[in-house]
């Protein structure tokens, strides 16, 4: 299996791309990005792409490939909507576009967040706008997977590069286990969601017609359960 990444450097993108090197199933990983992860292996390759919406530069390089897992992402506090859009909304889909027109047989992994509108209608900004991009990736011609976390444990590592997130995650990590235990299905980890996106990425078409197009926590956290 060849895997393109995007966002590989982020918090769930850095767990995403520990998995992919870590699983035998995966040949290849191309890892796409404003700047370089500063990552060496043998199944790595890295394209520096200033502007990721973008992609006619590199288009030769974005063929063959069976799985995009689309980490990048940004939080909506502090921006407008035009801001949020542009970066959650039309880059996306800049990038969804073409891998779908290149690989037919794509499996797009995309990290939304629980609490998205697929209505688009809410009162939630950051919410509409994830509901949007979420309805119009399910609509291209590939297999697509919105995977909507709540709060995730980051694992071996992974650091997110926003830094309330970063003391939420100080401040709570002691708690984890208490609130794993309350509320099961609210919690992930870094490592489950990469988990979980092998799993459907690996799975046929005709064994995957079981699994929904819009995982929920619980629904990631048994994907990453079921995977050998």
């Amino acid at each position: 299996m060849n895997v393109i990444i995007f966002g590989a450097s982020g918090m769930v993108g850095q767990g995403v791309l520990r998995e992919c090197l870590l699983d035998d199933r995966v040949s290849r990983v191309l890892v796409v990005g404003r700047t370089a992860i500063g990552v060496e292996h043998p199944k790595l390759r890295e394209l520096v792409q200033p502007d990721p919406s973008d992609l006619s530069a590199i288009a030769a390089e974005l063929t063959d490939y069976n799985a995009c897992f689309f980490c990048l992402g940004v939080s909506a506090a502090g921006m407008t909507e035009d801001a949020y859009r542009a970066i959650t909304y039309d880059l996306t889909l800049a990038v969804a576009r073409p891998l779908a027109e290149a690989n037919p047989e794509l499996v797009f992994c995309y990290v939304s967040g629980a609490g998205t509108d697929s209505s688009e209608q809410g009162r939630a900004m950051w919410a509409r706008v994830k509901g949007r991009t979420e309805n119009d990736l399910l609509k291209l011609p590939f297999r697509a997977y919105m995977f909507r976390p709540a709060f995730i444990q980051p694992l071996h590592g992974a650091v997110s590069k926003t830094r309330s997130y970063r003391i939420i995650y100080t401040v709570f990590g002691p708690l984890l286990p208490l609130l794993r235990r309350l509320a099961p299905n609210r919690i992930t980890s870094t490592e489950q969601v990469a988990r979980a996106m092998l799993a459907v990425a690996s799975a046929s078409p005709a064994d995957s017609t079981g699994t929904p197009h819009i995982l929920d926590p619980a629904a990631i956290n048994r994907l990453a359960a079921n995977l050998p």
